[in-house]
């Protein structure tokens, strides 16, 4: 095999301004964010050094930040729920519908679609019946009355409310994943495997689940690490309320940043928040490193 030999010239100039945009993209903003959390600073006036106490007054003394950090985690577990079951869709995909490109397509559009188009639709689906909510219509049709909620107004379903829309709009998402990984399993391994008597759920088990460990961690990855991160749907549907019940980090870092003028403190939240992604990805990097190992 013929080996293209290039100079560490060559490559720097490739490869050097790609990395400097990338560090004043990416590095440069948390190094900022890092600086800013150690201030009380409204983001307009002068700045006054405080060191830690932010950090001091968001972990003892903000009764909203430690329940947005449960609201937060539970949206990347709920968000992770969905993975298997997007596997298992693939696999029913691969295995039974000869040309399963449009459902797959189709399975997506909701991916593509403006999150404040999903937002705004969903929150007509929830709305009162007497405001053409379509979901208490429907029960009210099937006599289901008292299954009837405010969805969006009442502390305790809100959130619970969210979930199910984040999840119905990324299955597509991870459906798509999982079918392309299950398609570059060569054929082969398969006619091997149905020779030695290996066919259906048998070659699933023994040769798709191994193979697709690989594209499984990065779509819990994306999952876990997006639900973090989750913001726009929230502000579109219920803006954090009612009450702060659907608050989650993000936007509880957005309220103190630029509605109540606490620069200094939302860039704490925003650092805690780069840990907490960070951290996550290297426990589930570790985990499925693991998990790749039983399997080769």
């Amino acid at each position: 095999m013929n080996v293209l030999k290039v100079s560490a010239r060559t490559i720097a100039v490739f490869v050097v301004p790609c990395l400097l945009l990338y560090v004043c993209l990416v590095f440069v903003p948390i190094g900022v964010s890092l600086y800013s959390g150690l201030l009380d600073w409204n983001g307009i006036g002068t700045s006054k050094f405080v060191g830690l106490d932010n950090y001091l007054t968001m972990f003892t003394n903000d009764p909203v930040f430690w329940p947005s950090v449960r609201r937060t985690l539970m949206f990347a577990v709920f968000s992770m729920i969905e993975i298997p079951f997007a596997l298992f869709i693939a696999m029913l995909l691969n295995r039974f519908v000869k040309r399963p490109n449009f459902l797959v397509s189709s399975y997506f559009m909701p991916v593509i679609l403006s999150v404040v188009i999903i937002g705004q639709l969903w929150k007509t689906i929830y709305n009162p019946a007497s405001m053409g909510g379509m979901l208490n219509q429907l029960l009210t049709a099937f006599h289901l009355e008292e299954w009837k909620h405010s969805w969006l107004t009442e502390p305790k379903i809100a959130m619970y409310a969210l979930y199910f829309v984040a999840l119905w709009q990324y299955l597509g998402y991870h459906v798509l994943i999982q079918f392309t990984g299950i398609q570059n399993i060569p054929s082969d391994i398969y006619e091997a495997a149905r020779i030695d008597g290996a066919e259906g759920l048998k070659a699933d088990w023994h040769i798709t689940l191994p193979m697709v460990v690989p594209i499984f961690k990065i779509s819990i990855v994306l999952a876990f690490i997006g639900s973090l991160q989750s913001f726009d749907m929230i502000m579109v549907m219920t803006g954090g309320g009612p009450a702060h019940a659907t608050d989650v980090i993000s936007t509880h870092m957005y309220n103190m940043s630029f509605l109540s003028m606490k620069y200094g403190y939302g860039s704490a939240i925003a650092t805690f928040l780069v840990a907490l992604c960070l951290i996550a990805t290297l426990v589930i990097n570790i985990i499925f490193n693991r998990v790749e190992k039983k399997f080769t």
